[in-house]
């Protein structure tokens, strides 16, 4: 279901009732950074208005500073008032999406690029690709100068519970936060690893999904730095540990309001649709992960042993593989996909596995078949026999597949691929360059 677009009559009437004194508005970078800049309420009109004018030229991924002049676009079913802020007035929150000076959407705004790819889907006959994301996060202490250490704030385990612990103090007032904001969370937990959480908030259409994403991690920060904490999505933050993910559960529905992935004959209850869904995102999977683990760092979670998926292949109830089909069947019915993680840039990486599954659809591609033995335990030989690859070991080998798919560099546009290429190069020819302190405790006496 669509979200209500605010007419300017009802946001005024909000901004009364709940004592609004400033807008914050949002966009995202190439890199899926929130961007934001604050005006004071009195500036409402100009916002609605489309006049919201900036230099797109000092955004990372936009435009040359010869055409630097660019318009936010708020989008009026965001509008949002954060419940904090009291003593000088509430701050409201906007998102919104990017427009060139002619009023055309910019093709480097990675929102503005989802809408596009979803405009795709539903050529393809389908009204709503929902998206229900996993986001995990580490709390860590910070020091007397607020800045953060290593240190973790527990030694607690999977669905541990120590009343008296920071963290779960401040998740808890996470899910405060987000609930007077209108999220529907359906679960909060302390995740396998000590300091990590992970709090899961209902499904919702792709667009709005990815709106929920980035204002779920500006929420999870703001509220731990209350804390005296640290929150961090980086995927892998301490060696030794399971790594942080964001497991992304997705379904396709049709014009009738029909879950697609759902068929009640069909092979383990799931439709052709399902099935050729499923391939798509197989097949492009090597190069979908330099979308969805866009980060050096992101590849420290991936490897064998931490529960994180190494392998390509798909089971409706195997946890190692990269695709898992949960049980919920009917309007529940779906595909989740284990790899993605938070430093993803949200828009960017739904546009891409969208993209990879409407692709299986137009091909009708079959999936490999079930996967249900433990992947981690086979040999090299016997994955090879069963046709699973390895997703790509590094960002570079990513790099390497994004640039030899060309289904995944559409999901982007030329602008959004050639920007996201050339940045992410340079950042592995810059981790490539840096002698880390594991390489001088290795070799420096051994050799």
């Amino acid at each position: 279901m669509a979200k209500h677009v605010f007419t300017k009559e009802e946001v005024h009437e909000l901004v009364e009732k709940e004592n609004v004194h400033f807008l914050r508005v949002m966009f995202s970078d190439l890199f899926g950074t929130t961007k934001s800049v604050d005006l004071p309420v009195s500036q409402l009109d100009k916002l609605m208005n489309n006049k919201m004018m900036f230099d797109g030229s000092s955004i990372d991924g936009f435009v040359r500073i010869n055409e630097s002049d660019m318009y936010l676009y708020p989008d009026m079913s965001t509008w949002l008032v954060f419940p904090w802020g009291e003593e000088h007035g509430k701050v409201a929150r906007v998102i919104c999406s990017v427009h060139m000076t002619d009023g055309t959407p910019f093709a480097g705004d990675p929102r503005n690029n989802l809408i596009r790819v979803l405009n795709d889907m539903k050529k393809a006959g389908f009204t709503s690709f929902n998206i229900g994301p996993e986001p995990e996060f580490f709390l860590f202490k910070t020091d007397e100068k607020g800045n953060p250490t290593t240190e973790v704030n527990d030694n607690e385990n999977y669905f541990d519970m120590e009343p008296a612990d920071a963290g779960e103090n401040c998740r808890r007032d996470i899910v405060l936060a987000l609930e007077k904001m209108g999220f529907d969370v359906e679960a909060a937990h302390h995740e396998v690893a000590p300091g990590q959480h992970e709090v899961d908030f209902k499904y919702a259409n792709a667009l709005e999904a990815a709106d929920n994403i980035q204002t779920f991690k500006f929420v999870v920060k703001s509220v731990a730095k209350k804390h005296g904490l640290h929150a961090t999505f980086m995927p892998k933050p301490l060696s030794g540990i399971n790594g942080s993910g964001m497991h992304t559960n997705m379904s396709l529905f049709d014009k009738d309001g029909n879950n697609a992935f759902y068929d009640e004959k069909g092979e383990l209850q799931l439709s052709d649709t399902a099935y050729h869904f499923l391939a798509g995102i197989l097949k492009h999977a090597r190069a979908l992960t330099a979308i969805c683990n866009p980060t050096v760092n992101s590849y420290k979670r991936l490897v064998p042993g931490y529960e994180a998926p190494v392998y390509v292949a798909w089971s409706a109830s195997n946890r190692s593989p990269l695709i898992r089909i949960p049980d919920d069947r009917k309007m529940g019915t779906r595909v989740e996909m284990r790899s993605v993680d938070c430093t993803a840039n949200p828009y960017l990486a739904i546009a891409a596995i969208l993209e990879a599954g409407l692709d299986g659809l137009r091909n009708n591609l079959t999936p490999m078949k079930e996967v249900t033995e433990n992947i981690y335990m086979m040999t090299p030989e016997e994955r090879e026999a069963k046709g699973i690859e390895d997703l790509p070991s590094n960002l570079h080998n990513a790099l390497k597949s994004l640039r030899a798919d060309e289904v995944v560099r559409e999901s982007m546009g030329e602008h959004l691929y050639k920007n996201f290429f050339e940045a992410k190069t340079r950042e592995y020819d810059g981790y490539r360059q840096h002698v880390s302190d594991w390489e001088r405790d290795k070799y420096m006496l051994q050799y």
